[in-house]
């Protein structure tokens, strides 16, 4: 009789796994959670009903006891694991090494109560290697993870279910609040109101088309007018569309002055006022985290943060890449030997970063540092290799994947910086460029671009060899009208960069974070904009004259902060809810 019985979430995580195990290995889908808190009336047990916390499904004066309750349709899979389990005598519980993961494991001993030796198997890629590695060195349910993720779950029904009842009587019905939802909601609504104040303020420059006496045409902008400044959008303010303090210096040309400017000049003699050249290096990006990975995604594929995340988790069970869910930008010995390789097979070993480049996470938490998001394996699947088992999105993401993880290993580029000055009639006009000498990693990789050649031409912008004191000719002036711009509303990508970089809710969360506020439309999507709704505006304005703490960015970060010391041992879960 099998020996093992080895328990995963997935159906397709389960696939890939039995792959590599022996025959006398079962291994099973839970097929996600089989347990949780009540979500309606009707899952609660009719002993319970009149309970004055069942509602609630948390025993309040009991140390926040949850009723964890199994719904109807995951019982037939509960009832199919206790009935494999009585023809074992090993269980491993194989679900994904995060916090969710860990307390799923917690979750499937609880309910299914083995006799048998019950042990915890963890890895961060499912290939032959890592599970046999997982195999030899089993451990235990690391129950200070399951306590933060616990804590997480009590923390949001009491904020969702004490809040949200308060919307649906004050606001509208159907409304919900959640701890970390509401302050994105809240972020959104922020950002639209200074856009709702913006004053729109409008100004002119000039362009101008200059030549070499050895031939070399070149454009400029006016930057100055007899030594002031000529001003830019951000020396306005958003909400007063006037000169900022400070800036009352600065030249503002209308368009009759423009237009006037520009007919004097022509007449106009030039020379050069300044001709420099400045070396630059630039290092490629470290390899994706969880919040990169979707940014990234949205800017490049086009894809929302929940596609993204069900594509890499897709990959992920697939045996493509390592686990999606992760804080961490280190690449173990085997990715960089693998990276390495690859890079000189397929770009030259000049191509090669001098050497392995050793990325530093800021994560707190050590128990969930991860590697980065990179390909599976000792050796990396090339995309092209994969064309006929991937879906084209699954391709197009691994794709981007493995590219960031090559370039992170490769040589940074180097090039120069341009400047030339043209200078004549009292105005100064202003020229940059750009030349790379050597592409280094962009040629496998650039930020925002799906298409690495194409982006490295289109960032060379050469100009004529020029000296100081060179005479140049001045051909046409063209006056352009500028109108400064609203603060721009937030994409997916703008607001997963600002909820990390405010530490509000984990990578994980942020793509079903997204994916609610829609749902509940709070937000409509506009093209790629996020744009709150009139109800958006009732509920941020209602919790910011009731609630103020609960919509208070630095109070949820510090909400995070606590769930993470909880998850080191750092802290205990009882105070700080009795706090809360």
């Amino acid at each position: 009789m099998p020996k093992s019985l080895v328990i995963v979430e997935s159906p397709t995580k389960a696939r890939t796994i039995a792959r590599f195990l022996d025959d006398d290995c079962i291994v099973e889908s839970s097929i996600g959670h089989i347990r949780d808190l009540p979500d309606s009336a009707k899952d609660i047990p009719k002993e319970l009903k009149k309970e004055p916390w069942a509602r609630l499904g948390i025993r309040l004066e009991d140390d926040f006891k949850p009723l964890y309750v199994i719904p109807s349709e995951k019982k037939e899979q509960v009832n199919k694991l206790k009935k494999l389990l009585k023809t074992v005598d090993h269980l491993y519980l194989a679900t994904d090494e995060d916090r969710e993961g860990e307390s799923i494991s917690w979750h499937l001993r609880e309910v299914l109560q083995p006799t048998v030796p019950t042990q915890r198997l963890v890895f961060h890629e499912i290939t032959k290697s890592a599970i046999q590695q997982a195999l030899n060195s089993p451990r235990d349910i690391d129950l200070r993870l399951v306590n933060a993720q616990e804590t997480r779950r009590v923390l949001d029904r009491l904020y969702g279910y004490e809040i949200s009842p308060l919307l649906w009587r004050k606001v509208a019905p159907k409304l919900s609040a959640g701890r970390v939802q509401s302050v994105a909601v809240r972020i959104i609504v922020v950002r639209e109101r200074r856009r709702i104040a913006f004053k729109q303020a409008l100004y002119w420059d000039l362009s101008g088309e200059f030549e070499g006496a050895r031939g070399g045409a070149f454009q400029a902008e006016l930057i100055s007018l007899d030594g002031k400044r000529l001003a830019s959008g951000s020396d306005f303010g958003e909400e007063t569309g006037e000169l900022k303090e400070g800036k009352k210096d600065t030249l503002v040309l209308n368009e009759q002055a423009a237009s006037a400017l520009a007919e004097r000049l022509s007449q106009e003699s030039w020379r050069v006022a300044k001709s420099e050249e400045r070396p630059f290096t630039t290092q490629s990006p470290p390899p994706f985290i969880t919040s990169t990975l979707q940014q990234e995604a949205n800017r490049k594929l086009g894809l929302s943060s929940r596609d993204t995340m069900r594509l890499a988790q897709s990959l992920y069970e697939q045996g493509h890449i390592t686990y999606m869910r992760t804080d961490s930008i280190t690449l173990s010995d085997q990715a960089l030997s693998a990276a390495r390789s690859q890079i000189t097979a397929r770009y030259g070993k000049e191509f090669l970063h001098e050497g392995p480049r050793v990325f530093k996470s800021q994560v707190k938490n050590a128990q969930e540092a991860h590697e980065a998001i990179r390909p599976a394996g000792e050796a990396f699947r090339l995309p092209e290799e994969l064309k006929g088992e991937l879906n084209e999105r699954e391709l197009r993401l691994y794709d981007m994947i493995w590219k960031r993880t090559i370039a992170s290993q490769m040589a940074p580029a180097r090039g120069k910086r341009l400047v030339l000055q043209v200078e004549g009639g009292g105005a100064i006009f202003q020229a940059t460029g750009r030349h790379i000498e050597f592409p280094g990693y962009l040629r496998a990789y650039v930020e925002g671009s799906d298409d690495p050649e194409s982006e490295l031409a289109d960032q060379e912008k050469l100009l004529p060899d020029l000296a100081r004191g060179d005479a140049v000719s001045g051909g046409k002036f063209d006056p352009r009208e500028h109108a400064t711009l609203p603060p721009a509303r937030y994409s997916e990508a703008a607001l997963i960069k600002e909820l990390e970089k405010e530490g509000i809710g984990r990578p994980s969360t942020y793509a079903s974070i997204i994916d609610t506020i829609q749902r509940r439309q709070y937000v409509n999507k506009r093209g790629s904009a996020l744009v709150p709704t009139f109800t958006a505006f009732a509920v941020v304005q209602f919790m910011e004259w009731h609630f103020s703490h609960l919509v208070d960015l630095q109070f949820t970060a510090r909400m995070e902060d606590t769930l993470d010391a909880i998850s080191r041992g750092e802290q205990e879960s009882l105070p700080y809810l009795k706090e809360f």
